[in-house]
């Protein structure tokens, strides 16, 4: 007897992830690649939201804090974009995120930014991500 396996609920959590970032593909691509769109968290494909975090990580250990600071401000905005698709999928992962990017701004932020302050605040958040899509 031959097994049939269904791909369907990892294409359909896939697709929704996609087009929640605005990012096209096709079913056939994700059909042959499942393990990609498995990887996907309850909440959502973080990995834009990780990019920034690494790239102000580099920057606060070129202890470029006033860039790092700029840097860190696309990451809440694009949070704040993208909540109203990403909160209602694991609410709960949603307010750990959301804490730890606030912890991360108000450390970038301060009257006078420590760069190890900020540094433990972005290693903190990049540890819930990478968490949250299966990475650690």
């Amino acid at each position: 007897m031959r097994k049939h396996y269904s791909f369907r609920p990892v294409v359909i959590a896939a697709m929704q992830a996609l087009v929640a970032f605005g990012g096209v593909a096709s079913v056939t691509t994700l059909a042959v690649r499942p393990a990609i769109a498995a990887s996907v968290s309850k909440i959502g494909d973080l990995t834009p939201f990780r990019s920034i975090v690494v790239e102000t990580i580099a920057l606060v250990d070129k202890a470029d804090l006033p860039a790092a600071k700029a840097r860190i401000k696309a990451l809440e905005t694009s949070w704040d974009e993208a909540e109203p698709s990403l909160k209602p999928r694991a609410a709960a992962d949603w307010h750990v995120l959301d804490k730890a990017i606030d912890k991360a701004l108000t450390a970038l932020r301060a009257a006078a930014p420590d760069a190890a302050t900020c540094k433990t605040a972005l290693t903190d958040l990049l540890a819930i991500m990478d968490r949250f899509e299966g990475k650690a």
